[in-house]
């Protein structure tokens, strides 16, 4: 994986081929930033990436000036990479928690202007866990949440659900808090 704009503009970031995730693709990763460009000033962003897998996105949100990151995987290995990545970038605005995403929603204090979340293909619970995102106090007004799934996950009967986006078999799909 690399990192394709900001600070850290080119760096390549190689994961152990034994850590169980599926980077975001370069491609698509670039079509989220260039949408998320038009929306959000990501240099004022307060941001969690949630299922962070290798810290794809959690690289680039930085690399790109995002303020703070909050960086979730349930996965020590994952956690482990992603904190001796995060070394080598000398970067320290991100914190790191080793727990299931539930638990973190649940337990963060804090608002967010994006929350991006990229579950497991096979992640039995889309529809539970954007509700339970939206039904949370995180998201500040005016931001977004972002969930990344397969093409069989539709969201356009939940509240606050606002698009999807194809990128072959890897969607996206875009939510604000509804409006009451």
């Amino acid at each position: 994986m690399r990192i394709i704009s900001g600070n850290f503009k080119g760096k390549v970031i190689m994961a152990p081929l034994s850590l169980p995730v599926r980077p975001t693709t370069d491609i698509a990763k670039e079509a989220l930033f260039n949408w998320l460009t038009f929306r959000i000033d990501i240099t004022e962003v307060e941001a969690m990436d949630l299922f962070a897998g290798t810290g794809n996105i959690t690289y680039e949100l930085i690399s790109r000036g995002a303020k703070n990151v909050v960086s979730v995987d349930m996965n020590p290995k994952c956690v482990r990479f992603i904190n001796e990545t995060l070394q080598k970038l000398q970067v320290r605005n991100v914190q790191v928690f080793n727990t299931d995403a539930f638990v973190a929603i649940k337990r963060v204090k804090k608002k967010f202007d994006l929350i991006f979340a990229d579950p497991p293909y096979d992640f039995p619970d889309y529809h539970k866990f954007v509700r339970t995102l939206l039904e949370t106090d995180l998201l500040n007004p005016h931001g977004w949440i972002i969930i990344e799934h397969p093409q069989t996950v539709n969201f356009t009967l939940i509240p606050g659900f606002s698009e999807q986006r194809n990128y072959g078999k890897l969607n996206f799909s875009f939510f604000q808090t509804p409006q009451s």
